[in-house]
């Protein structure tokens, strides 16, 4: 066996950044920047009024007064200069201040009457005007190392960008095998499960980016599971689910050795997840994981998400996070335990039950509480570091 650390290592050098394509601006979100993009111009792209009011090339105090001889509106701008004698314009919000404006001064300190207006306040400091790329200038680069988000979208769209380039999405082929597996829905007879953890992951990898192809379950043959690898053809990874273990229904390993699979390692010093293998087969990745939902769902956490996000040309590490134990927890075994677990207001309750098969624990935890190898035993108040489950 492998440790974590060794596991982790081994499958990112299996992958790479994958090649950038351009998608529209309403396709872009939750998809990541091939690299930076720059400001076409500027935002604003002219000095914008912040107010509704009158624009002035002077200085005022209460009870002067001016000729009002134009309206600026946006997209309707002042075509003239204005001078300290010439006047006054009236300008609304956005709309563009005329060429010679210093100022804007606020249309509830103005009395107006026809073309004259009377100034009820003094101009003071603030001019209420936005200069010409007070936000981003032209040139200007965008390059969050994130997935884009509607805030994203909006400054993107602004800065000038109809089509924008981004990653191609990981195509990821996911293979759940068994003879007792059902498809949710069906019927089940004696002896049958319905299977859940393809389900699970392929939300899971969807939402970080991928876009997932389940396919038909494969039985407990060499026949089925090599037509299975025959249509996972074209996909960037391949995500098998059970049968990665050492019994004589588990037939994934011996399977992929005939297919021509290059085994980068089998068997990870941790809990739980400890019958996993991967390699590569003609140029396709392939990860075999356990098939308890447990297993299945803390292997996508811990390992495939760094990798779909090493495809994708993302941060690769997994963020943890401290959080104090709000009760005691006994001490761990040789391999690394990721314990399912409770962020509460008192701190962080790990469950009675950390048996891996159990779907409705694992759907309450909020996190995974990471036990290295014989960690002693930890008291009610202990800080522990944790993983948060992707939603």
């Amino acid at each position: 066996m492998i440790s974590v650390e060794r596991a982790l290592e081994s499958l990112l050098s299996l992958v790479g950044r994958l090649p950038s394509e351009t998608v529209s601006l309403r396709a872009a979100a939750g998809r990541a920047l091939a690299g930076p993009l720059k400001a076409v111009h500027d935002q604003p792209p002219f000095a914008a009024s912040a107010m509704d009011g009158y624009a002035i090339a002077r200085d005022v105090q209460p009870g002067d007064t001016d000729r009002v001889i134009g309206e600026s509106a946006a997209g309707h701008p002042f075509d003239g200069t204005i001078t300290a004698d010439s006047g006054a314009v009236r300008i609304f919000t956005g709309a563009p201040v005329p060429a010679g404006a210093t100022r804007v001064i606020l249309q509830e300190n103005i009395s107006r009457v026809e073309d004259r207006i009377t100034y009820t306040e003094a101009s003071g400091t603030a001019t209420h005007v936005r200069p010409a790329g007070g936000d981003f200038t032209a040139g200007e680069p965008h390059d969050p190392k994130r997935p884009l988000g509607s805030r994203d979208i909006a400054l993107i769209a602004a800065m000038g960008h109809g089509a924008v380039p981004v990653v191609r999405k990981p195509l990821v082929a996911i293979l759940m095998t068994g003879d007792e597996l059902r498809a949710p829905g069906e019927r089940l007879h004696p002896g049958q499960i319905t299977a859940s953890n393809g389900y699970g992951l392929a939300a899971m990898f969807d939402a970080a980016g991928a876009e997932t192809r389940v396919l038909p379950i494969a039985q407990d043959t060499a026949e089925s599971l090599g037509q299975a690898f025959r249509l996972a053809e074209g996909a960037d990874l391949l995500i098998t689910i059970g049968g990665a273990s050492v019994g004589d229904h588990d037939l994934i390993a011996p399977t992929a050795g005939k297919a021509g699979l290059d085994l980068a390692f089998h068997k990870v010093a941790m809990r739980p997840g400890k019958p996993l293998l991967a390699g590569k087969i003609n140029g396709l990745v392939l990860v075999g994981l356990p098939g308890n939902p447990v297993s299945a769902i803390a292997c996508g956490t811990i390992f495939i998400l760094p990798m779909l996000r090493k495809m994708l040309g993302l941060p690769i590490g997994t963020p943890t996070e401290q959080h104090r134990l709000a009760a005691a927890v006994s001490e761990n075994g040789p391999r690394q335990h990721y314990m399912r677990a409770q962020l509460t207001a008192s701190g962080m309750i790990v469950a009675d039950r950390q048996d891996s098969s159990l779907l409705s624990v694992l759907a309450k935890a909020t996190h995974l509480v990471i036990r290295p190898p014989h960690d002693p035993a930890r008291n009610m108040g202990d800080v522990v570091t944790t993983i948060a489950l992707p939603p």
